[in-house]
């Protein structure tokens, strides 16, 4: 393995591990995550705290496994589109809790521009991206 091919999968870990470690996060703290987001008017609120977790981990998952990489990583940009705008409305607060919906929502974005980037790579290694491997 060159060092590319080290650094694309460390990468991938890393990016993947992110998404497991959110989603455990979903699982053990559900009850306030369900308070949480049914502040913010989201529906069903607690199937929803459970069910992007099951998201999460299957999109982490997939990454780290290399299993269907690119369903993964599609899986959790479309999650990524969905809870920016709507979980972290900076522009509707001011504060304290302005600073840190802008600080989770740019940070989403950052997130989403990495897995578009991977996207690309895992294109371009796997044709369509759904074979397991690692790369």
């Amino acid at each position: 393995m060159n060092l590319e091919h080290a650094a694309f999968l460390i990468g991938k870990l890393l990016l993947g591990g992110y998404f497991l470690y959110s989603a455990l996060n979903h699982f053990l703290n559900a009850a306030s995550l369900t308070e949480w987001v049914k502040s913010k008017g989201f529906p069903i609120p607690k199937l929803s705290v459970y069910f992007s977790g099951i998201v999460l981990a299957m999109g982490g998952g997939g990454l780290v496994l290399g299993v269907y990489p690119v369903l993964s990583i599609m899986m959790l940009s479309l999650f990524l589109l969905v809870v920016t705008p709507t979980m972290h409305d900076f522009w509707n607060h001011e504060g304290d809790a302005r600073q840190a919906e802008v600080v989770n929502f740019t940070k989403n974005i950052a997130l989403l521009g990495a897995l578009l980037a991977l996207l690309s790579a895992d294109w371009t290694i796997y044709g369509l991206g759904l074979t397991l491997g690692l790369l």
